[in-house]
């Protein structure tokens, strides 16, 4: 069998990127408001920072304003609640990200839910989880929305295929079930107290793993013609799928990086720029 063909989530991502900065320029000069992405920090974690400054720099690429907000590292539930509620309340922001993980004092589903949901651009609160199930209009969680929009791209269409999502965060595995059984797909969650997670990998037509284990989806594991989307990222640019095993057996595959995690921020940007245009009434 010839070699997996890569699904290009930079390119994907590079074209969504210029038409939401075109939808951009259009909502501001027919507004004189630009979209505004507010991104809120607690802490100083290297990595956190790292992402933080990235959506930055991709805001303005896209013509979006962002404003930052950090907090200090023990900052209190109550303290960041209370930032998320006046950033809801401020009209010059259209969309909101809190930046995750936040530290073991925080309550993490709290401050998600101090989030307004027509703000909740990166789709984290019970709302938006709601109207992905239910096929209802909000926004989706960014990383399942941009592996739809790859599986889109390539051709793939989930219709009566076994879809299996190793992995059930609120944030990324559940919703990309849940997105993937919109589009009828047949979907089985695997996690980490999964029996034979091998035989029930096997059986797919489509992989999703989103479970933060490196390489632990090997190519004699897969279908052979499966399609693998690996939302992992690990130390050292490591998914959660062994990449040079399973390229020998997939039909198509995303690399690590360059496949799922362009079109996580290309998403962000897209539904913050849709967030700014139903607030303001265009």
């Amino acid at each position: 069998m010839s070699q997996a063909r890569l699904m290009d989530g930079t390119a994907l991502a590079r074209r969504i990127v210029e038409e939401t900065a075109r939808r951009s320029a259009d909502l501001t000069a027919r507004t004189g408001t630009t979209p505004c992405l507010a991104t809120v920090l607690v802490g100083e974690d290297p990595a956190s920072v790292t992402y933080v400054r990235m959506k930055q720099n991709r805001c303005r690429t896209a013509g979006i304003a962002s404003r930052h907000v950090a907090l200090p590292a023990d900052t209190t539930t109550g303290d960041l609640v209370g930032t998320l509620r006046a950033l809801s309340a401020d009209p010059a922001v259209h969309g909101i990200l809190l930046q995750h993980p936040m530290g073991h004092h925080i309550d993490e589903r709290a401050a998600f839910e101090a989030i307004a949901p027509e703000k909740d651009v990166d789709g984290v609160t019970f709302a938006s989880f709601a109207t992905m199930s239910f096929g209802l209009p909000g926004f989706v969680s960014c990383t399942p929305g941009g592996i739809m929009r790859l599986l889109d791209a390539y051709g793939v269409d989930p219709a009566g295929k076994r879809a299996v999502v190793v992995g059930r965060s609120a944030i990324l595995g559940k919703p990309a079930g849940m997105l993937l059984l919109a589009r009828d797909a047949t979907v089985t969650y695997c996690h980490s107290r999964t029996a034979d997670l091998s035989a029930a990998v096997r059986e797919a037509d489509i992989v999703v793993a989103a479970v933060g284990r490196p390489r632990l989806i090997r190519g004699q594991d897969l279908k052979p013609g499966a399609v693998v989307v690996d939302a992992g990222y690990n130390a050292g640019n490591v998914g959660d799928v062994d990449f040079d095993s399973a390229v020998e057996r997939a039909s198509l595959i995303t690399p690590v990086p360059g496949g799922v995690g362009p079109m996580t921020i290309a998403t962000l940007l897209e539904q913050t720029v849709t967030a700014a245009a139903r607030q303001l009434g265009v």
